[in-house]
């Protein structure tokens, strides 16, 4: 149904990272993962390159602020890591109102993608809600954002921010296609309380049917809050998407 291995966005975990990395790792392989994404990596980039692989985990994608930053250190830590594929996961959402802005921050990005690709990485840009929600001339701003870059740079649609925004994931990914190379699967209320999520499969978004939208897409999962275990709902995440035809 969905290219794979799936993976999971380690900001879920990040209060367990943050007290013992290497035993997190090692618990987040233990549930099935393969693949994971990190953020915060630049300075934890000699013990990522050093304990993913003795757990069994690789690192494809990565979140790091890209838009004015010190690219070259944040390359430099994804070459060591062996990350492919750099997301700006964050453009202010004051920037999101307005055709110029907008067209402004993609040429932005597909700058910093010409000097990733010269480090073998490729380049990419994640939405929360704001980028669906605001609206030019019946066209939402994250469409007009992903016509102003470069063919080169991808997208990793949140699938649930974008249904917070008030769109469709599935007619989103339809109309985005081949441009979106990885997603955030994500279920709960469809809420901006981050609290409100919960495990793949036991919340109200169509799940399957998003899935279907972009079988080429890398699935990541995520939850950017939960009420309980949050090792129990990536253990039910798991277990419902590979049930459901999603490689492990």
């Amino acid at each position: 149904m969905a290219s794979g291995p799936l993976s999971v966005q380690l900001y879920t975990v990040r209060d367990a990272l943050a007290a013992d990395l290497p035993g997190t790792l090692r618990r987040v392989a233990d549930l099935g993962y393969r693949n994971v994404e990190l953020f915060g990596f630049v300075d934890l980039a000699d013990k990522y390159s050093e304990i993913l692989p003795s757990v069994g985990l690789s690192a494809p994608s990565a979140h790091a602020r890209l838009i004015g930053q010190d690219t070259a250190a944040i390359f430099a830590a994804a070459q060591k890591i062996g990350i492919v594929t750099v997301i700006d996961p964050h453009i202010d959402r004051t920037l999101w109102n307005d055709r110029s802005d907008i067209e402004r921050q993609a040429a932005l990005l597909n700058e910093i993608a010409k000097s990733g690709a010269d480090h073998g990485l490729r380049i990419g840009y994640h939405n929360h809600w704001w980028e669906t929600e605001s609206r030019i001339d019946g066209t939402t701003a994250l469409e007009i954002f992903a016509d102003a870059l470069d063919p080169a740079v991808v997208l990793e649609v949140d699938t649930y921010w974008a249904e917070v925004g008030g769109v469709s994931a599935i007619d989103l990914l339809g109309r985005l296609g081949d441009r979106v190379q990885l997603i955030h699967v994500k279920d709960g209320a469809v809420s901006q309380d981050d609290q409100d999520q919960t495990a793949v499969g036991s919340g109200t978004l169509d799940v399957l049917g998003i899935l279907a939208a972009a079988p080429h897409a890398l699935p990541v999962v995520e939850l950017d809050g939960f009420n309980g275990d949050v090792f129990d709902a990536l253990r039910d995440s798991f277990s419902y998407l590979t049930s459901n035809g999603v490689k492990a």
